[in-house]
């Protein structure tokens, strides 16, 4: 038989203290309702790798608590949503180490997963060393990121409230956005506030200018001598509610 001059190919086998980085690793599926969770195999007396735990607080409590029964140290999640945020606070809070996982590094992996659970792959990848912890900062820094990002959103809200008060000031033909800069100004405020409590007469709203205001009371007033009509001071009552409300948050 004529030799081909390559050499038959040898299976390397990893010394044994390198085939496992985290033996004491679980993988987790996180759901809107449930989570799924995975061990390695002959940890659980009932001989369960792959529990089922709901999403309730006390639910939470259990699967920490079977983890650390199980031997568990390190756990490692999908960032799914807003629904990973209470178990990881939970399981970070009892000691374990927990690393966030990007979902694109999970597609990223060689490797197919097949018809295990991904909870399953999730350990398996974990335990292996092949997942890398998304950054996540100190929980100060958290705290201070959440108000901030609450007060963001407001702040964006009442923008878009605004936009909505000035629409149905338009739709009356009501062109107070044209002549104050600011329809929740002082002017602005006085005047609509006014306008919702009856006030119809262009001449006793022009008479709530601040003294501030460069415009004079007889261009505003003039911009005031709308149609009033039901369904847009209807329209107005709401924005003009929401954005008070909003604003008065941020």
């Amino acid at each position: 038989m004529p030799r081909t001059g390559r050499h038959p190919a040898r299976r390397v086998r990893l010394p044994p203290a390198l085939r496992h980085v985290h033996l004491n690793a679980a993988g987790i599926d996180v759901g809107a309702g449930s989570h799924h969770v995975a061990i390695p195999p002959g940890r659980d007396p009932e001989g369960r790798a792959v529990r089922e735990f709901g999403a309730f607080t006390a639910d939470l409590s259990a699967l920490a608590e079977w983890l650390r029964r199980c031997g568990i140290e390190t756990v490692a999640m999908e960032s799914t949503g807003v629904y990973w945020i209470p178990l990881f606070e939970l399981l970070a809070a009892r000691g374990f180490e927990v690393r966030l996982i990007d979902p694109r590094q999970l597609r990223n992996v060689p490797g197919r997963k097949s018809d295990v659970l991904d909870c399953q792959w999730i350990q398996q990848l974990h335990t292996f060393g092949l997942l890398a912890a998304a950054f996540r900062p100190d929980d100060q820094i958290c705290v201070l990121r959440s108000y901030l990002r609450q007060r963001a959103m407001l702040v964006t809200y009442a923008a878009h409230h605004v936009q909505h008060v000035q629409k149905a000031l338009e739709q009356m033909n009501v062109k107070l956005a044209r002549v104050v800069s600011d329809v929740t100004g002082v002017t602005g405020q006085r005047i609509i506030r006014a306008v919702l409590d009856g006030e119809r007469d262009p001449r006793v709203l022009a008479q709530l200018r601040d003294r501030r205001c460069h415009q004079d009371e007889q261009t505003i007033a003039r911009s005031l001598e709308g149609t009033w009509r039901s369904e847009h001071l209807f329209a107005l009552r709401q924005r003009w509610n929401s954005s008070t409300s909003t604003s008065s948050r941020s």
